[in-house]
């Protein structure tokens, strides 16, 4: 008995066949994204063209405004009622070296608390804990100074002064702290505040690079044996130390240029001064133009705006120094 074979039935939703890719829509999905290229080469170069444009003009303008002030002579100098110094340079040292040195103490105070803080929330609390700890760091940074500013004034400096009686007791020949009125009280109550105020920059950054620590690093110190705290020296801290420079700095730069709580405490009446200058009232640069620019016309705004320069100048310098070094430690890295 043979058999037959029907032939395959065609229901007729066999698929077509597909047709030829198109040339055409291909060239210009290409050219579109050259053009897209193009455009944002052009825009981000425009930005950091007109950054640079930016700094170069307030540049300018401070040197400018300034020039009055850097050229005048001692007699019209003196002229100003508030003026303390012989020229434009003796005025300014004083309110340079309250700057540097609250803006230091603020950093010593707050890099060790904030790189702890970050090295807890990446590596060493849980993931809820961890969140919630991130965010309300990061809530420190949304108060206004003015707030800042009342806290230090109103509560701080109040509370501190047990450990100020002590330090002048204990500590009483180091000149910060040999009386602790003046200068301690003050700076040191100014530097907690700024500490407060830029921990949260240093500790966000920090906690950011921390978590970029390649995991296989993590797990390959671990599995040599060493403890929580060993890996973290060994790979953690020298992959973010470079990030670490980066944060401190951006912390550095918000507490030379801080104003209004310095101000308030360090207020007109509660200004310090020290041995290795002549004896006056000093405080931090941006205070000084906030308490005294109200009542400020003619020369005396010139002499304002030359401190504003010096800070300024002060500010690039510690930022270029800042970058200097990260690029010496990535150069360094690169070549071992």
């Amino acid at each position: 008995m043979a058999l037959t074979t029907s032939p395959p039935q065609h229901d007729g939703t066999d698929a077509a066949p597909s047709s030829p890719p198109d040339a055409g829509a291909a060239v210009r999905a290409a050219s579109t994204g050259r053009v897209a290229s193009k455009v944002f080469a052009g825009l981000s170069t425009g930005a950091g063209v007109l950054i640079l444009l930016t700094l170069a003009a307030v540049a300018v303008f401070l040197l400018v405004e300034a020039w009055p002030a850097l050229t005048a002579s001692r007699e019209e100098l003196e002229d100003i009622s508030w003026f303390d110094g012989g020229s434009v340079a003796e005025y300014v040292g004083p309110l340079i070296f309250g700057t540097l040195l609250a803006a230091v103490l603020a950093l010593l105070l707050a890099v060790p608390v904030s790189i702890g803080i970050a090295l807890f929330i990446s590596h060493y609390a849980p993931r809820r804990l961890a969140q919630g700890l991130g965010y309300l760091i990061d809530l420190l940074a949304a108060i206004p100074s003015v707030v800042y500013g009342l806290w230090g004034a109103l509560w701080l400096i109040g509370n501190l002064d047990p450990l100020f009686t002590w330090l002048s007791s204990s500590l009483g020949f180091v000149p910060l702290v040999a009386d602790y009125q003046a200068p301690a009280k003050n700076i040191m109550s100014a530097s907690v505040v700024l500490a407060v105020m830029i921990l949260p920059i240093i500790t966000a950054v920090s906690r950011e690079v921390f978590l970029q620590t390649p995991r296989l690093h993590e797990e390959a110190s671990l599995a040599l044996g060493a403890t929580r705290w060993e890996m973290v020296r060994q790979a953690v801290l020298p992959f973010g130390r470079s990030g670490v420079i980066s944060a401190a700095m951006l912390g550095l730069g918000r507490a030379l240029g801080e104003t209004m709580a310095v101000l308030m405490v360090i207020s007109p009446g509660f200004l310090y001064s020290f041995f290795l200058l002549k004896p006056g009232q000093h405080q931090t640069i941006a205070a000084n133009i906030a308490s005294k620019f109200p009542e400020a016309s003619g020369l005396s705004v010139s002499v304002l705006i030359a401190t504003g320069l010096a800070l300024f100048v002060i500010t690039f310098a510690v930022n270029f120094a800042a970058r200097w070094i990260i690029a010496r430690r990535a150069e360094f890295s690169g070549a071992n």
